[in-house]
């Protein structure tokens, strides 16, 4: 048997040591955590010591001279970046330059001007090593197979005629990211931190891009950085329109997605069933018929195998094997476009403001 691929977690917080963590562990047998960095001692020392239970010989770095080490680290094949929205970028870019393969957390940047520059110096990288490295963005919602299985069962909607997504979220100060002080200082607020996810669930599920956005946004809960409401009107390629609407703190959370079709309607919301987190995907015929089906998270885990399979053939094939593309930067550009439009014509009173391409 091939020995298990050898990566490090560049980043310690709430993320890594409550998810990244336990879904790696659940899958030991596939991969091997060598190194866990942050950029404080204490911060790198608390996260290897949760994931020294599953991988006992888990090394702790901190700082720029621990940094380096993991760069100039052969037996480390990929890397995590785990950081604040602003640093992930810069971290990734210092790796991929290395010859690392990366999967970086999600927003994939924090604006289009960053993300235009981010893939300006991935492609400049090519230049320089054999077979350009893989640069992946965390987005599990393209993994959950609630998702994977709604996209097929689209086709049976019809032709579309509306889409609508609502989120209420539940960002209150019981919630370990409530004061994530990166989060509060971002462009976008919570609304570009969380909005992705939705905008990823939405964009996978019509299987047709968002050109156009006219959204009102809104600051009442001074609790949060603002906009903390945002309602947008989209337009798709396809023709069809439809609404997204997040409320960043609501008292009774909602999150659903629902696209109506001519011959049918599907809804996928999250929910709970039998004590388990995961999304009901209910399909409703025009013949009154429906039917329902119940998936349980599992989007991390999942998109943490598609990525080492992707670095383990990248390894043996080098540049002749083709990465997954649900996880390629460019998606994770695109989800960020369309917030970044809808929070500028919130800006702008509601002017309708086109997506951005990648």
């Amino acid at each position: 048997m091939a020995k298990a691929p050898q990566i490090a977690i560049v980043g310690a917080g709430i993320f890594v040591r409550t998810q990244y963590i336990p879904r790696l562990s659940e899958i030991s047998d596939l991969v091997s955590l060598k190194a866990i960095w942050s950029r404080s001692e204490e911060s790198a020392r608390g996260a290897v010591e949760i994931a020294q239970k599953f991988f006992p010989g888990v090394e702790c770095k901190w700082g720029d001279k621990g940094f380096d080490e993991i760069v100039q680290d052969n037996s480390i094949l990929g890397v995590a970046v785990v950081l604040a929205g602003q640093a992930q970028v810069d971290f990734s870019l210092r790796l991929l330059k290395a010859g690392k393969h990366v999967l970086q957390e999600k927003p994939a940047a924090a604006s289009t001007s960053e993300l235009e520059a981010a893939l300006a110096g991935y492609n400049s990288i090519s230049v320089n090593v054999p077979s350009k490295p893989i640069w992946a963005v965390a987005e599990n919602y393209r993994f959950e197979p609630a998702f994977v299985e709604s996209k097929k069962l689209v086709a049976e909607v019809g032709d579309m005629m509306s889409v609508q997504v609502i989120i209420e979220g539940s960002m209150n100060s019981s919630n370990p990211y409530f004061s994530s002080s990166w989060r509060r200082n971002f462009s976008g607020g919570f609304i570009l931190d969380m909005g992705v996810h939705f905008v990823a669930g939405m964009r996978m599920l019509v299987g047709s891009e968002v050109v156009s956005v006219s959204a009102a946004t809104s600051h009442v809960d001074k609790t949060l950085p603002p906009p903390d409401n945002i309602s947008s009107l989209f337009q798709l390629e396809n023709g069809c329109s439809g609404v997204f609407v997040v409320v960043v703190s609501s008292s009774s959370p909602k999150i659903l997605w629902r696209v109506v079709g001519l011959k049918g309607t599907l809804q996928v919301e999250r929910g709970k069933h039998d004590g388990q987190h995961g999304y009901l995907v209910s399909f409703y015929g025009a013949d009154g018929q429906s039917k329902s089906t119940f998936y349980r998270f599992s989007g991390v885990t999942e998109e943490f195998k598609s990525f080492i399979h992707d670095i383990s053939q990248a390894s043996v094939k080098g540049g002749v094997h083709v990465a997954e593309p649900r996880m390629s930067f460019v998606e994770g550009a695109r989800d960020v476009a369309v917030l970044e439009a809808m929070l500028e014509s919130g800006a702008k009173q509601g002017a309708p403001v086109h997506v951005k391409k990648f």
